[in-house]
């Protein structure tokens, strides 16, 4: 039978049960809870807002978006939402999903800490940036009502979120810090480490190979 959360049915399909399983093993509490909330979140703003997402790529993409945090999938070479997302694509087409379906996925996980432009993409790329920027930023709460919200949280709640989601980005990425050039990435580094050196885009520029 369907699991329902604030309205939001899960998917009862073999897809989403393995997709479940697999990040349940992989990540811990504060990142599992973490990511079904941002399914929650993402698919009742999709709704507020007219979209129409398939249920099952929405899951995927809120489940898998921080799998590049964890140690099983993180690379240490490439931004970990890359990682997340090459898993999910990965997962997708071995679960008989289309290469377009994969591709939009894949895009919503790469871009869920890019703001501006998934909202200008298709529903099931812009719906994992609208759950992400509803559980860590607490983005247009508004859309969500008061019963809605008390419902995911008391199915997925949110102990000390603030500090230990914090700690947990910074945990993924203080061993690859140049691959948060030219994210928000780079604030959480710096926040950890007061030793940590931005790279500075003008003088990237200023510097580069050219002769001028």
């Amino acid at each position: 039978m369907p699991e329902t959360i604030a309205g939001v049915t899960i998917p009862d399909t073999a897809l989403v049960r393995e997709a479940t399983a697999l990040v349940r093993d992989a990540a811990d509490d504060t990142l599992f809870d973490h990511s079904r909330r941002v399914f929650l979140w993402g698919s009742l703003k999709a709704a507020a807002r007219g979209l129409a997402v398939d249920p099952e790529l929405a899951y995927v993409g809120g489940l898998f978006h921080d799998l590049g945090l964890t140690d099983a999938y993180a690379t240490k070479v490439q931004r970990f939402e890359i990682d997340g997302a090459d898993a999910a694509r990965d997962f997708l087409r071995a679960h008989g999903r289309s290469e377009l379906d994969a591709q939009n996925v894949w895009l919503g996980i790469a871009l869920h800490t890019t703001p501006g432009i998934p909202a200008h993409l298709a529903p099931e790329v812009a719906v994992v940036t609208l759950g992400v920027e509803t559980d860590v930023l607490g983005l247009d709460l508004d859309e969500i009502t008061v019963d809605q919200r008390a419902d995911v949280l008391h199915r997925h709640p949110r102990p000390d979120f603030k500090n230990r989601i914090l700690r947990a980005f910074n945990d993924g990425m203080a061993d690859r810090p140049d691959t948060t050039f030219g994210t928000m990435n780079d604030d959480v580094l710096a926040h950890f480490d007061p030793t940590f050196v931005r790279s500075d885009f003008v003088e990237i520029i200023r510097n580069s190979a050219w002769a001028e």
